[in-house]
């Protein structure tokens, strides 16, 4: 009874991060299917190099807010108390649906996207001032090497890190899952890793209307 209890924010989370956003932005407003070009992923930078800003930018905003969303969920269940540690461990359950609701959304055929956006929207949403760490380390490793995937990964190391040394949460669960971002970032690029270590990665073009990102990277 206490699983079935437990389970019901997970699975409101599962369906809010299943909300394929690429995939209908792609439907409704140009007739296609963004997995059938590009990388073949449904995520925000294959949106933006398929479609352009004006469809990826919204993507990218609706995929993160997808994340800060999901772990606002437990506020909304009276039977959880703000603020102590079953409250920020089912936080971090309800951003881990989004984030699987992401990859494997269940509307359009559990093909998703690699869930980084989503993933951000967790981070931002648990740990507000860290997350700006890792965005601000992330930008300035972009704007240095032009290589998003070394940017995404650096700023993923960077956010267990302040977090630890500045910060210093008070939940143990909160560490534990900063640690789970750099594992997740690790897996979902590594092709890319690959790619940076035998020098075969491609730059992003950071001039307006000229920005081509790895195919790789979708977020």
């Amino acid at each position: 009874m206490r699983f079935e209890f437990d389970f019901l924010p997970f699975l409101l989370a599962y369906l809010l991060g299943s909300i394929p956003t690429s995939v209908w932005v792609g439907q409704v407003f140009y007739g296609i299917d963004i997995r059938d070009h590009g990388s073949g992923n449904a995520g925000a930078t294959n949106t933006m190099r398929i479609l352009g800003k004006k469809a990826g930018i919204p993507v990218l905003l609706f995929d993160v807010a997808k994340g800060i969303a999901a772990v606002y969920i437990p506020f909304l269940l009276p039977q959880y108390t703000p603020g102590n540690d079953e409250f920020v461990s089912v936080q971090l359950i309800t951003g881990l649906g989004a984030l699987i609701g992401h990859i494997f959304p269940v509307y359009v055929g559990f093909r998703g996207g690699k869930g980084i956006a989503t993933l951000l929207g967790v981070v931002i949403a648990m740990h507000t001032p860290a997350a700006m760490v890792a965005i601000v380390v992330f930008t300035v490793v972009l704007l240095i090497t032009g290589y998003v995937s070394l940017s995404s990964i650096i700023a993923s190391l960077s956010f267990p890190i302040s977090l630890i040394t500045y910060f210093q949460p008070n939940q143990s669960a909160v560490i534990l899952f900063s640690f789970f971002v750099v594992i997740m970032v690790l897996i979902t690029h590594q092709k890319n890793l690959e790619r940076l270590l035998r020098g075969q990665e491609s730059k992003a073009r950071l001039r307006k209307n000229t920005q081509q990102l790895d195919e790789d990277d979708d977020k």
